[in-house]
C-alpha cells in the first residue's frame, strides 16, 4: 500500500493522485473562472426560478414537488475562496436538500472578489436571506443557513449580522468546511501542505487578500471576531486534510465556550470539497447525509 492510500480516505485516495494542491491565485483565476461558467452554463435549469436582488447578486431557488406551503428555507451559499464559484455548482446538492427536507432552497449567487470585496458578497447573502423571508409559501420561522468552504464562512458571517442587527435568529447555521480565518496559512505552507488537495495555503492567503481588500480582518473574519456569543447553533463539518480543519475546529470550540450549541463532524482521510469532486463516493455520501439530518433536526425541533 502506498503512501497515498495510507494517507487518503480509502474512498478518496486514487483521485488525490491527480488533485491539484491549490486550485487557485492570481495567475490562474481567469482560467478557473472560465471553465467554472463554462459548466455553469451546461446546467439543467428548468426547475429553477432566478431572481436579481438589489445589491448586484442573484439567487436561485429551488422548491420541493407538491409542495403545499408553510416549507422552510435553506438560503444556501456555494463555495470558491470569495473568488471564485458559481451558485450553478451546487445545484444539484440544492435540488438534493429540497427533495430530502422538504424545503424551499434560495441558493446565492453572490459577487466575487477582487472585483467586489468586502462586504459585497455578505451584503448579498442577507439581501437573500430577506428575500427568503418573504416567499411565498414559506414559513419565515424556519430558517437556516448554510454553506461550504467561502460558503460556509459567509453563512458564519450572516449569523454575525443578523445577531449584530437583532434579527430573527436562525435555526441553524450549517457550516460545511468553512472558511473563517485569514491567518490560516498567512505565514506560508502549512504543516500538511502536501497533503492538502484543491486548496493550500497559497490559494488561501490569495483568496483573503483579495475579499478583504481595505477592510479590517478583525471585523470580517468570524475566527477573528471576540464576540460570539447569542449566535444561531451550528454544524461544522470538515476533512482531517483540509486546510480548513483546525481552524473550524477551534471555532466549534469558542461556540461552545460561550454556549453556543456545535455539533462537529470530522472525515478521516478527507481532504477539501471532496463531497462536491466525488459525488458519488460512499464518503461523500455519508458526509451529505449527515447534513441533511443536522438541518431536519433542526427544521423538526421548531
Amino acid at each position: 500500500m502506498n503512501a497515498v492510500q495510507q494517507e487518503f480516505h480509502p474512498d478518496l485516495a486514487r483521485p488525490a493522485r491527480v488533485l491539484p494542491r491549490g486550485l487557485v491565485g492570481p495567475r490562474s483565476l481567469r482560467v478557473v473562472r472560465f471553465v467554472q461558467n463554462t459548466m455553469a452554463r451546461l446546467q439543467r435549469g428548468g426547475d429553477v426560478e432566478v431572481r436579481s436582488l438589489p445589491s448586484g447578486g442573484g439567487v436561485r431557488i429551488f422548491r420541493p414537488d407538491g409542495s403545499a406551503g408553510n416549507a422552510p428555507v435553506l438560503v444556501w451559499v456555494h463555495g470558491g475562496g470569495y473568488v471564485i464559484g458559481r451558485a450553478q455548482q451546487d445545484d444539484a446538492r440544492c435540488r438534493h436538500f429540497s427533495r430530502e427536507l422538504g424545503a424551499v432552497v434560495v441558493s446565492v449567487d453572490y459577487r466575487l472578489a477582487p472585483e467586489d470585496p468586502f462586504p459585497a458578497a455578505l451584503d448579498d447573502c442577507h439581501e437573500a436571506l430577506s428575500l427568503a423571508r418573504e416567499l411565498d409559501g414559506v414559513d419565515s420561522s424556519r430558517i437556516v443557513i448554510g454553506g461550504a468552504s467561502a460558503g460556509g464562512g459567509l453563512a458564519a458571517q450572516l449569523a454575525l449580522r443578523i445577531r449584530d442587527l437583532g434579527e430573527p435568529t436562525p435555526l441553524l447555521q450549517l457550516l460545511v468546511y468553512p472558511m473563517l480565518d485569514d491567518r490560516t496559512g498567512a505565514d506560508g505552507p502549512s504543516a500538511m501542505e502536501t497533503s492538502l488537495r484543491i486548496w493550500n495555503s497559497r490559494s488561501n492567503r490569495f483568496g483573503w487578500q483579495s475579499y478583504l481588500g481595505d477592510a479590517t480582518p478583525e471585523v470580517v473574519a468570524p475566527a477573528r471576531r471576540d464576540d460570539l456569543d447569542d449566535l444561531a447553533p451550528a454544524w461544522i463539518g470538515v476533512g482531517s486534510l483540509d486546510l480548513f480543519h483546525d481552524e473550524d475546529l477551534a471555532y466549534a470550540e469558542r461556540l461552545r465556550d460561550v454556549g453556543v450549541d456545535c455539533d462537529v463532524e470530522v472525515i478521516p482521510g478527507a481532504y477539501h470539497a471532496f463531497d462536491l469532486l466525488l459525488t458519488s463516493a460512499p464518503v461523500s455520501k455519508e458526509f451529505v447525509r449527515m447534513q441533511v439530518d443536522a438541518v431536519r433536526k433542526a427544521f423538526e425541533a421548531n
